[in-house]
């Protein structure tokens, strides 16, 4: 399996009361970054820019969260196709999904995957009108009531359980919580969506979709493609210690999502769904 960190070379530059750089060489450590392409059944599927470690469980996240696949159960087998870089090393960067019989993915969505990216230009109403008509589950009925106390401390619990970031500082947390503040699992990667991805395939692979009555945290802000991957879960909010984006909001009013942003105690703003914390 592909390492986590990387000890890299690095000048540390200090600049001394006189105005003067003081330079030390060391080296530092880093988060690995490197390419999975996901197959299914042979077909490449969508490439990510990830950080190695939990490749199944991104994978099976990654194709639920983006309408590829329905349920976790779907996925009949997954295996690490023997590809080597160039020193003739085994890479472990490409994942082949065998899928279970019956099931057709939906190849055409993931060739248009890229509209999900809040980058991507497309029309907002598009999208959102596109993840509300496709998404298995209707959070807007999950009755969950979310404790504000509770909920203004999830990103400080999700700190908590960042092992890698407190070694690089470089890596993005996704954890799902229980109503009371309880984590289930937390994932980090250097792609905020794929730590969501990561939490998710995990959650899929234990047979716990949907994951009704829980939250998403994140640690960084809340763009619409976590907004999307919430929805596609089944998860009935989302934290984030940042901002949301506009279309973020707009697509959690539309689903039913509690969004939740800049919850760092004792404060949080609330931007859709404020009745499930008393509102």
């Amino acid at each position: 399996m592909g390492r986590v960190t990387s000890r890299t070379p690095s000048i540390r530059v200090e600049i001394t009361a006189g105005g003067e750089p003081r330079t030390t060489s060391r080296p530092d450590t880093l988060a690995v970054e490197e390419p999975l392409e996901i197959r299914v059944s042979g077909v490449s599927v969508t490439v990510t820019m990830r950080t190695p470690g939990d490749d199944f469980d991104l994978t099976v996240g990654n194709l639920l969260t983006e309408g590829v696949l329905r349920h976790a159960t779907d996925v009949q087998q997954l295996m690490h196709c023997l590809d080597e870089d160039e020193s003739g090393s085994p890479t472990y960067n490409v994942v082949d999904v065998t899928l279970a019989p019956g099931v057709v993915p939906d190849l055409d969505r993931a060739a248009r995957s890229g509209y999900q990216s809040s980058a991507c230009g497309v029309c907002g109403k598009t999208s959102i009108d596109a993840i509300t008509a496709t998404s298995p589950y209707a959070v807007a009925t999950d009755p969950v009531a979310l404790d504000p106390a509770v909920v203004a401390g999830l990103p400080d619990a999700l700190r908590e359980h960042q092992k890698v970031f407190d070694r690089t500082g470089g890596l993005h947390a996704a954890g799902i919580f229980t109503a009371s503040g309880e984590a289930l699992v937390v994932r980090e990667d250097v792609g905020r969506h794929n730590a969501v991805d990561k939490a998710v395939g995990w959650a899929g692979r234990e047979g716990l979709l949907p994951l009704s009555g829980h939250v998403l945290v994140v640690s960084g802000r809340a763009s619409f493609e976590l907004v999307q991957k919430a929805v596609m879960a089944g998860l009935p909010a989302l934290v984030a210690v940042s901002a949301p984006s506009s279309l973020a909001a707009d697509l959690a009013t539309r689903s039913g999502l509690t969004l939740v942003g800049f919850a760092r105690p004792p404060r949080m703003t609330v931007y859709a769904g404020a009745h499930r914390l008393g509102w």
